[in-house]
Formats: C-alpha cells, structure tokens, sequence
C-alpha cells in the first residue's frame, strides 16, 4: 500500500478563445461549427468530437450502412476516411467511382445516419496502401511527386476535381456530412516504397521538401475545385510539417511499431505511450511524441490516429491486447484530448485491381487489412469496442463540464518509466473545483501487476479528498470522479467510473459501473441528502458500498429530490448503449451486438458472454419482433425491462467442415451451403503456418499473416459461391536455414530448408443471424 498525492491547490483558469474564420463553417439551418483553442463547438457549445477511421474502399458496399450503424453505436460522431488515389485512377485517366469505390453513397449513408465525415484527400495517404496511395503510373512521369513542380500540382488537381464531383451538395455547407478535409499525410515525417522497384532497387517514394507552402498550395488547390469544409486537417506528429494558420494540427499514438523491424534486431521495447502527458500546456511545449511547432495552448489538442489496432507486418506477428486501446484513449483524454481519433476502427480488405491484382504494401497481407480494429475486416465487434464505447458514452454525455476541465499531472509523474509497473500511474483533469482521477494499470510489452489498496490524496484550494484503498486489475484503466454534481448533490468521491445519465421525467438516473479488480465506493457529502432509499441519514459523510460483482442501485432523496445510482459490473458496461427512443433518451443494455437506425434495433446471434441474449431497456418500450425467425419472451431484472431472445436451431448451428489434404500444405474444403439467409457466415480456421492463403478457383479471397489467432474469413463478403463451393488452402511453411542451392552448373536454383512446417488444424463456419425489433 502507497499514499499519492496530487496538488490542484494552484489551479488556474485557463483562457480560452476562439480560432480564426478559416476553422468555421455554418450549415442552410444556420447550424455553426467552429473551434476554441481547447475544444470543438457547435453552435457555440462544446461538442465532443469522436472519430474513427473506416476506408469505404476497403469495405464490401453491402456492408456500409452496418459499419456506419456500428460505429454510431460505438460512440461515435465522425468517421475519417481516406480517399486512395490508386483506387480510383489505377490507369491513368480512368476513373472508378464504382461499387466499393463509390465515395459518393458513402457519405450519403453517413449523412442518412447523422455522422458527419473527414476526408482524407492525400495526395499520399499512406494506409499501407501500395505507394502510399500514388498511382504506379506516376512513377515515370517527369516530376518528383510530393513537390511544387507545375506538372505534379495539377495532376493533384485533376484527381481533386473528381474528388469534388463525387462530394457535390454534401459539404456542411449545403446541410451535408463532410465538416473537415485532411490535406496530405505525414508531410516531411514519412513516405512509402515505390512498390514496383520492391525486391530489386527498393526505391521510395519522396518525403517532401517544399515546406508550408506545399501544403497551403494543396488546400489552396482543393478550395478552388470545390472542396470547401469548415476545418482543414494536417498531421502533425514526428516533424510533419503544420501550417496552423490554415489547418488544425491532430496527432496519435501507437504502441505496436511493426515498421521499426525494417532495421530493428530483438524484442519489441515497450513504449511511453501510456505515461500520463500534459499535451495542452505553454510550460511543457514538448513531450514524447508530442513536439508542436505552435504553442501547445493556441490550438486543441486533437487526435486522429491513436492506435486502434494494428496490423501485422511480414517481421512483427503479434496479438494485439485489446485493452490497449481504451488505455491509449484514457491516457489522451487526461492530457487533455476532446477531440479522439483512432486509426483503425473499422477493418477491411484490401480492394483488387485492374491492371495490378494486389493494391497493397508488400509488408503486409495482400488482401486483408483487418488491423486488429475494434471492428474488424467483417464486421466483428471485438473487445475494444464495447470498451471503448463505455468511454465515448461517458464524454458524449457529460461534455459540457468535461470540455472546460484542464490536465494536472503529479510531482515525478514524467520521470516514470515503461518498464515501471509498480508505481501508480494517475493524473487528473478538474475545473479547479471538482474533476476526474484518471488511473492507467496497463503497458504494453510489459506484464503488468494488480494495484492494490493504494491511496490517492487531491489537494484542493479548500480541502482535501483522501481517496483509500483504490484496486485496479492488471491491464484496467479508470476514470473516477470527485466532487461531482450528481443531480444537485455532492459526490465527493467514487471508486466507480461515470458512465452516462437518463434523466426522467420522475428522477435522474445516473449509471457508473466498477473496473476490474475495485471494490465500489460512493462518498456523499451529507449536508442536503435526507435519505437512502428511503431511510433518513443525518451523516456529515455518507458512504454507500454496493455488493461487488452485481448491478445495484440506491436512491438518494433530499432537497433536490430523487436521484437513482445504477452501479453495473464491468462486464455489464460493455453491454451498455444509449440511444433516442420515442422521443426519449434510453438505456440499452445488450450481451450481443446491436444496431438502431432510429426504426429498427438488430441484434446478432452470437452473445459475447455465451448467455442467452438478452435486449433490456430503461425506460421500457414496447418491443416488437418483426423478423420471421425464433422467438422470444418478456423479461425483468431491477429497473430494467425488455426480451430474452432465441433464435432457431439451423440459426445458432456451427458447422464444422470437414478438410481433405490435397498436398504438403495444401488443403480442400467444400462449402456444404450458400448462406444466403444470413448477415454473414465467418469460417473460422485454426492452423499453424507463416502465411495463410485463401484460393477459389484459383482466385485469393483472403490471406493472413499467421499470429497463432483464429484466422477468420466472411463467406457472405469474400466468397462468390458462382465460382464454385470449394475453398483451396495454401499454407506457406515456416522453414528453418533457407538457403539457395545454385551448385548447378545449368543455372539451376532450388530453395533448400532443413525443416517446414505447416499445418491446417480446423475450419468451421458460424452463422451470424439477426433479430429485428420495432420499438412500438
């Protein structure tokens, strides 16, 4: 046990203002959007801005409007998208707006479900597209790509152009989706392979050199074709180069570093991503990962790619650990981020070409690009996005006060190293007044330790909160607030993070839920609280500790009335959402995968818990089941009420298939049926090998780069059942002392190894079924 101490007595207030003009946009409604130097506005109020990465060129059509739905659902408010040049002039003056390509049906779905969208317009995009997204053609043209020749600029233009046709009447200012325009990636920081030198010459794409005014001539160029936005992005990490007067600086952070194994012997290093910064702050311009070229409290500090997964190139096969992810977004708020960014959130596969059958970097997969995101290449929902989602719940409800909260880190907190994993790692945010405690328990390449029964004491300018006997699971994160205003009453502390809040028209509802490893605390200042649940109190404090590993709720009655405390598990956090129901704001909660367009909630057959699956609401709604298939029956549980859902026998069928071995490591599966009444069918493969390999017809629909994961492949996405019901694995080996043999004197060359091995273990197929409900 440990005592920490944390000093806000000094706290001053922030001065906050407005940007300039040029980071301002207004809608046909009158509707505004502009900037502080802290945080996003709409119309005048703070707006929490939470965007996640999704290439629609990567994403089957069929399965946009579920992604877009997905992502609303995690919390999200902005999808971020690249616009790959390749994808859509692979030939030079022939253009594909077609099928997956269809830049202009994507932000129509977006617009349809009220998400707005930042396009990402490169020229180099990067993505681990193949050239970064430059055309091959471009290589033998007689210029250098990334620069200020004449010939190079206009060619930008050109593909601009046909950019802004396919953007027509859906900018915000026509009422449309798109709110921000990324120009350029990485500019001066970071370039890619000329893929067609790869193997010989390794030749690679430029940098830039030309400065500023390379990117202020991009943004002038895309403004006179039309693509007007009210804010500009640029990438500003690692030196990129950041005209701030006319574009908005984002930043990120990754933890897994596949590209440092060009050049990089041993172990993965851990890395300081999640060591607590002060990224808003004059006094502290420059951090790891964080060395601006402004002064840190002119503009807000606004991610764009803060790891939401990663993918696995050739030399760095790992599984990432999902926890990551909200560990990286609860170090970046409590540095004071209220704009989140993640690269990826949604997965996807890389499109095939027309001229080149692959449009990929060679480091990595050739089709698949799941990225390990929290959703993935076909539509799975994993771990961290339910534990993302309790996070953007949270900051989506609670803006208006989180917004106007500044970073205090403790004394030493910089001096802590990665490999630490015995000191508290803890930081706060507070109006001076009240805040939040941030605490992070995970790190990556490290294995962390429980805390335990460790003490934090705030320092305030009145007093001081003494917070004891704080537990935190290996690999958890927490956010737990003090002297919060809970329905007019003062919470001195919790050891319970804030989740959301309905407010009924009886009495508020607020819901918090316990970390792994705490045991839940609620401390009360007694001065206006009469009663708990009905039973008068007279205490100065009052502290109420709910039964661990269960939800419960108590009532707090007194001068401003009823106010209910819901405290959930952590599990029961990840199946928390919030919606708009009749006109009302709902809590969900749901141990499956859910969607709600606003008519309709779907939910998937496969729970996360193996439980039935179950859809509770509060308030309740009459609930309709409109699919045709299962059944279901009314259920209640506290609070709460809606259905327990089943499905029919053939719906929750896995299929194990059988594999006939054609070779060494070749292998044959027969497909038993087409699927067709399904969302998707995920065939799950188990098997042992360096890279996996997906044929149908000769044709590869998916391959993977071996991890020791279930290799997973959506039937309904990358199989064409025309082609014939048979699948051919090819598992290349992993060899041990490779080595040429051209002993020959006939130019024979033979590839010798003194062990491969391979092997394919299993292939099943899981059927993803859906219910469909009508909130009536």
């Amino acid at each position: 046990m440990a005592v920490y101490h944390l000093d806000l007595s000094n706290y001053e207030d922030k001065r906050i203002f407005p940007l300039s003009e040029k980071f301002r946009g207004t809608d046909p409604d009158g509707n505004v959007i502009s900037f502080t130097n802290y945080y996003m506005e709409f119309n005048g109020r703070p707006f929490f801005a939470i965007s996640g990465e999704c290439h629609y060129s990567r994403v089957p059509e069929s399965r946009w409007e579920d992604t877009i739905l997905k992502m609303k659902m995690g919390g999200l408010n902005i999808v971020s998208t690249y616009c790959f040049w390749i994808h859509h002039e692979e030939e030079e003056g022939v253009f594909n707006f077609s099928g997956n390509r269809n830049i202009r049906k994507f932000l129509q779905l977006c617009h349809k479900h009220q998400m707005y969208v930042i396009v990402r317009i490169g020229p180099f995009c990067h993505g681990e597209v193949r050239n970064g997204g430059l055309p091959d053609w471009l290589y033998g043209k007689p210029f250098e790509v990334r620069s200020l020749d004449p010939d190079f600029l206009e060619y930008t233009r050109r593909i601009y152009r046909k950019y802004a046709e396919q953007f027509e009447g859906l900018y915000f200012k026509d009422g449309g989706p798109i709110i921000g325009v990324q120009i350029e990636n990485e500019y001066m920081h970071s370039a890619a392979p000329w893929e067609m030198t790869t193997g010989t010459s390794n030749e690679w794409i430029p940098g830039g050199h030309d400065g500023d005014e390379y990117m202020i001539k991009l943004k002038q160029i895309a403004q006179e074709e039309g693509i007007i936005a009210p804010f500009y992005t640029c990438t500003a990490w690692g030196g990129a180069i950041t005209p701030t007067g006319e574009m908005l600086p984002l930043w990120g952070g990754y933890a897994y570093w596949p590209w440092i194994f060009y050049n990089y012997d041993g172990e993965h290093p851990a890395t300081p991503e999640y060591i607590y910064r002060d990224y808003h702050n004059n006094k502290v311009p420059k951090t790891y990962n964080f060395e601006p070229r402004y002064a840190p409290e002119s503009f807000p500090y606004a991610c764009c790619e803060m790891g939401g997964g990663m993918t696995c190139f050739y030399n760095y096969r790992f599984q990432l650990p999902y926890e990551s992810v909200d560990a990286m977004a609860n170090i970046k708020l409590a540095g004071g981020c209220n704009f989140l960014g993640y690269y990826m959130y949604r997965g996807g596969s890389n499109p095939k070409g027309t001229r080149l059958p692959y449009l990929n970097e060679h480091q990595c997969p050739k089709i698949s690009y799941d990225y390990q995101a929290p959703i993935g290449e076909f539509g799975q929902l994993r771990p961290s996005y339910f534990r993302l989602k309790a996070l953007h719940i949270f900051v989506r409800d609670f803006t208006e006060s989180f917004c106007r909260t500044f970073t205090i880190l403790p004394e030493g907190s910089q001096d802590i190293r990665p490999e630490d994993v015995d000191t508290l790692r803890y930081a706060a945010r507070t109006d001076g007044k009240g805040g939040y405690l941030f605490i992070n328990n995970f790190q990556d390449h490290v294995e962390c330790k429980p805390k335990a029964d460790e003490t934090v004491v705030i320092k305030l300018r009145d007093g001081e909160i003494e917070i004891p006997g704080i537990s935190l699971a290996a690999g958890e994160e927490a956010i737990l607030p003090f002297n919060l205003d809970v329905g007019g009453y003062r919470l001195i502390y919790a050891k319970a993070q804030l989740l959301s809040v309905i407010r009924d028209e009886k009495a508020p509802v607020y819901f918090f839920f316990v970390p792994e490893g705490m045991e839940p605390e609620y401390v009360w200042d007694g001065g206006e609280i009469e009663s708990i649940d009905g039973k008068g109190v007279s205490e100065k404090l009052i502290s109420v500790r709910p039964e661990n590993g269960r939800m419960s709720s108590f009532v707090i009655g007194g001068k401003h009335g009823e106010v209910r405390i819901v405290t959930l598990t952590r599990e029961q956090s990840l199946m928390f959402y919030k919606i708009e129901a009749g006109g009302r704001e709902t809590a969900v909660l749901c141990n499956s995968p859910l969607i709600y367009d606003g008519a309709e909630i779907r939910i998937e057959n496969r729970s996360m818990n193996g439980q039935k699956v179950k859809l509770l609401m509060y308030p309740a709604h009459n609930l309709k089941r409109i699919d045709t298939a299962g059944s279901c029956r009314e259920v209640e549980e506290g609070i709460w009420k809606g259905v327990e859902i089943e499905w029919t026998e053939e719906e929750e069928r896995i299929v194990s298939v059988p594999v006939k071995q054609l070779g060494k490591f070749r292998y044959e599966v027969e497909i038993p049926e087409s699927y067709d009444d399904c969302k998707e069918a995920l065939i799950q493969i188990e098997y042992m090998g360096d890279i996996g390999n997906a044929f149908v017809d000769g044709e590869l629909i998916s391959d993977n780069f071996y991890n020791g994961s279930v290799w997973e492949i959506g039937l309904k996405s990358a199989w064409n059942p025309g082609k014939g019901n048979k699948i051919t694995f090819v598992l290349n080996p992993v060899k041990k002392n490779v080595k040429i043999d051209v002993s020959s004197t006939m130019a024979g060359r033979l590839e010798k190894a003194e062990e491969a091995m391979a092997e394919l273990r299993s292939v099943r197929i899981i059927p993803i079924h859906e219910a469909v409900f009508k909130i009536m």
